[in-house]
């Protein structure tokens, strides 16, 4: 058998068998959830959608066993206090992620601008350029580019056209992939 290497750690053996605890018991102590979730931060507008994260994020890990309470433990106390870990770290990862931390929220985005968006020269050059470019593409290139657009599946669009849907996946990587390169020619 191979020695570990120094310092490395083993994760620590379960100790109490996993249990099964029916979704409503978790449904329960919602509000444990959001007191944790207000307590670390999370915005008013978000706690609703973090909470549910948790929830369903808790019922898996009881589907897949990883609740193992001790037996000698009230069973409501020590749901609550797995809640709390999963909710906390739940909560951390909110937080800390790039999401939370560079969202802006706007009701007006476009008020943010300093310029006109209609007066960007850059932008209306990078416009032109990405126009020129798909209109270089094949025919078959440019419609399925322009499908992702419509209201319709992917999969809706293949059918219609009598294809499989992983054929309809497989010309829009290969039509995004040249269009790419079109637009990197003419940019250098």
């Amino acid at each position: 058998m191979r020695r570990p290497r120094k310092g490395a750690r083993r994760p620590p053996a379960a100790r109490h068998p996993s249990q099964r605890t029916p979704v409503q018991s978790i449904l329960a102590e919602r509000s444990l959830i959001v007191a944790v979730l207000v307590a670390s931060g999370v915005p008013q507008r978000d706690r609703d959608d973090v909470a549910q994260g948790i929830i369903v994020g808790a019922w898996r890990s009881i589907e897949r066993g990883m609740y193992r309470p001790d037996p000698a433990d009230e069973p409501r106390k020590a749901l609550r206090r797995w809640l709390w870990g999963v909710a906390w770290r739940k909560a951390g990862h909110y937080v800390n992620s790039a999401w939370a931390r560079r969202a802006v929220l706007s009701t007006q985005p476009f008020g943010l601008l300093r310029e006109p968006a209609g007066l960007n020269l850059e932008a209306q050059l990078q416009a032109r350029e990405t126009l020129e470019a798909l209109a270089d593409l094949s025919d078959w290139q440019r419609e399925i580019l322009l499908a992702v657009d419509q209201p319709e599946s992917l999969v809706a669009y293949a059918k219609a056209r009598g294809m499989h849907p992983g054929t309809a996946s497989s010309r829009l990587r290969i039509a995004r992939a040249m269009l790419a390169l079109r637009i990197q020619r003419w940019r250098r």
